[in-house]
């Protein structure tokens, strides 16, 4: 079958499917033809690790992406790329947009590159690019030569900052912010614009999804739409809280069982390349971490993994940090500083007020412990409870399993950052400061 992976920046949950007052009509037409994972979590609530965590199957210290690829971070070994697999299986692979697992987009292996948001020679506004590409990769859907099965990506700069603006005229009256942000004006206008740009990224996804229509090759066809991590506001993208970790994943394939319903099972995004190599019939690659949702799908068992596992190291700056969560638990461990990282917190009307409040005076423990079921919002660290230690000590040791089967080099103390890597210094309010470690 061919495959059509689409994917946004810094979108998180928050859109129609997951409940969200934000809409997304063609997202929300996708979730009834395929399958809504309501419990899928990102190996890392940044960029370029979520991604190669995604496209390599393993975890980012293991493949090597630690951090931002245009920031000097690279894969140990592009081979174990989900393109270069698929190359060896004679697919047409095609970028459309955004990738974010290199700083070369050759590096990755491509067959046919349609556009590369990533070229620097690029100088249009990055939401002008995904409306044009979504027209560039409808033509190749329609147009395409059929001697192969076809593998495109096509990634939008959406839902990333900066937002388009919204006329001042706009009525925010009625916009509500996401939890955990407060609501106030200046929050209700910055959540108007990130609702404006994901209605572009809607509007992208709909042309890509009617070309697919168009061309006739729809029923053999799997359609994986995926977001990276939380959204670009404080206390969810780069934080390893649900609000920071959780993503949207909405799975369409020929002969889906699940058609049209909700799958509440644990998700790992590196556990999409076993999934995809079991639907096309190939063999998985030793290197894979990751479980294949099949039997899930089939309704053979209603779990693949006990827990899922998500980490920081760097970001704009270094900010070490392990997690370990289960269906009702939450773990995480803080190896870095004790107050937030500013740095790792995109610029925008809603930071803005929050560090005028005091934000960065907010304490960041060692170690946090969670009651997702007593505690959604994870409000309450129970990391301290005598109650709760059998837990904390349990999750503990996952997590020390976890790092050491996965040779995770936080194990050693700090992680040094590639030579000639871009790390901006901790005490930096934005990324864009050229203050470097």
């Amino acid at each position: 079958m061919n495959i059509l992976y689409i994917h946004t920046h810094d979108t998180g949950r928050y859109i129609q499917p997951y409940g969200f007052p934000v809409p997304t009509p063609r997202l929300m037409s996708l979730a009834r033809e395929g399958t809504l994972f309501r419990q899928a979590y990102t190996a890392a609530p940044t960029c370029s690790p979520s991604r190669a965590s995604l496209l390599t199957g393993t975890v980012p210290h293991s493949c090597g992406m630690l951090g931002l690829a245009h920031r000097g971070f690279r894969l140990h070994d592009y081979s174990q790329h989900l393109v270069q697999y698929l190359n060896a299986q004679d697919y047409e692979t095609v970028l459309c947009g955004m990738h974010h697992e290199s700083p070369d987009t050759d590096d990755i292996g491509y067959r046919t590159v349609l556009a590369d948001f990533h070229n620097d020679e690029q100088v249009r506004d990055p939401l002008e690019c995904d409306v044009t590409n979504a027209g560039l990769a409808a033509s190749f859907l329609v147009n395409r030569d059929r001697s192969r099965p076809f593998f495109l990506s096509y990634g939008m700069h959406a839902t990333h900052r900066t937002f388009p603006s919204v006329p001042e005229s706009t009525d925010t009256a009625f916009v509500h912010p996401p939890f955990p942000i407060p609501d106030t004006r200046e929050t209700r206008r910055d959540t108007a614009e990130y609702i404006a740009a994901a209605g572009i990224a809607d509007t992208c996804i709909g042309v890509v999804l009617d070309a697919l229509r168009r061309s006739g090759e729809e029923e053999n066809t799997i359609v994986l739409f995926v977001t990276d991590h939380g959204l670009a506001f404080p206390q969810m993208k780069c934080t390893l809280y649900d609000t920071g970790i959780g993503v949207s994943l909405i799975l369409k394939y020929p002969g889906n069982p699940k058609k049209g319903g909700a799958v509440d099972s644990l998700v790992s995004l590196i556990d999409i390349y076993p999934t995809l190599a079991d639907l096309i019939s190939i063999p998985h690659p030793p290197w894979l971490q990751g479980h294949s949702l099949l039997p899930v799908l089939r309704g053979e068992v209603s779990e693949v993994r006990d827990e899922v596992f998500s980490e920081i190291t760097y970001h704009a700056a270094y900010q070490p940090m392990r997690s370990v969560r289960t269906k009702r638990y939450k773990f995480i461990r803080n190896f870095g500083p004790s107050t937030p990282v500013a740095a790792n917190i995109d610029d925008g009307l809603t930071k803005d007020f929050l560090l005028e409040q005091g934000y960065l005076n907010q304490e960041i423990p060692a170690r946090m412990l969670f009651d997702l079921d007593l505690d959604p919002t994870e409000r309450i660290n129970l990391a301290t409870s005598p109650a709760h230690k059998g837990i904390r000590d349990d999750l503990n040791a996952r997590l020390d399993r976890w790092m050491r089967e996965t040779d995770d080099p936080l194990l050693h103390g700090h992680v040094p950052a590639p030579a000639g890597a871009r790390i901006n210094a901790q005490t930096c309010i934005s990324a864009d400061e050229a203050v470097y470690e």
